[in-house]
């Protein structure tokens, strides 16, 4: 299972954004999308990674019936537009309405400005439970940049659900997220930017796929946003981060070449599990 064919030309370039939102502005979130956007394009991407709930801020659950839209709404529109008008594929959080219920979404455009996938969120933490419905399907989406994994934040914690991606073809595994902290989590556990990093860097390890993972940066509410935005190759390495910085990181993913063989042939993880044991 670790001898895998590239599905998408190479390489592909691939822009993580960090940005600090602006609790329930869309136009203000909306224009630094942008703004991130086009600084990625200007520097070759064609893929750009957006936080999760990019649109809106976090922490907007008592107007979520004012916030969320349709997943082809006006917000997925603009961000269709932005898409096109920069030629890039567009990766959103976002939250959207559907069937009567609010989800935790991430929305995929193509360089045309078609939204061309909706991911919703499976795995739910705390008391977005009490905001959301959980999304009951992964999802790879099959693009010419190559296959993409979609995940938002906290399904990153769950390796099963992201080896489950990689199952599925995925060249390249997607997060967007907002990794948050607070005094209490950061100074008596650790909870901060070493232990999301690693974890981003072991999700890619264990699967040997690239992994690129978008985060917020700054405060909002009584909390932090821990940031460190990065983009991890499939040994695990971090090949691109933000740190603390609004902005963007970017990186050349390459899907195969002689080298990426070679720590294949090495890193044999995925062929030598004994699932019959465990």
């Amino acid at each position: 299972m670790n001898q895998r064919t590239a599905s998408g030309p190479d390489p592909l370039q691939v822009s993580v954004a960090q940005m600090h939102c602006v609790p329930g502005d869309v136009a203000a979130n909306l224009e630094i999308i942008e703004k991130l956007v086009a600084l990625a394009v200007q520097e070759g991407a064609k893929l750009v990674i957006l936080p999760e709930m990019a649109t809106t801020g976090y922490f907007i659950s008592d107007r979520l019936d004012e916030l969320a839209e349709a997943e082809d709404g006006p917000t997925s529109r603009r961000l269709g537009e932005i898409a096109k008008r920069n030629g890039a594929y567009l990766v959103v959080g976002a939250p959207i309405r559907a069937e009567g219920k609010f989800f935790d979404a991430q929305l995929m455009f193509s360089s045309e400005g078609d939204r061309i996938a909706t991911y919703r969120k499976a795995h739910l933490f705390s008391a977005e439970r009490e905001w959301f419905s959980a999304g009951d399907a992964p999802l790879v989406v099959e693009t010419p940049l190559g296959r993409i994994g979609m995940t938002v934040c906290y399904d990153l914690i769950f390796p099963e659900y992201v080896r489950k991606l990689a199952d599925m073809g995925a060249d390249l595994v997607i997060n967007s997220t907002n990794w948050i902290t607070d005094d209490f989590q950061r100074q008596r556990w650790g909870w901060d930017a070493p232990t999301v990093t690693a974890l981003a860097k072991t999700r890619a390890l264990e699967n040997g796929v690239w992994l690129a993972m978008s985060c917020c940066v700054g405060p909002e509410a009584q909390f932090d946003s821990i940031g460190h935005s990065c983009i991890v190759a499939p040994s695990g390495m971090v090949v691109a981060s933000l740190g603390r910085s609004v902005g963007i990181a970017s990186h050349e993913a390459v899907f195969q070449d002689a080298d990426l063989d070679r720590w294949r042939a090495i890193a044999t993880y995925r062929s030598d599990r004994r699932p019959e044991l465990y």
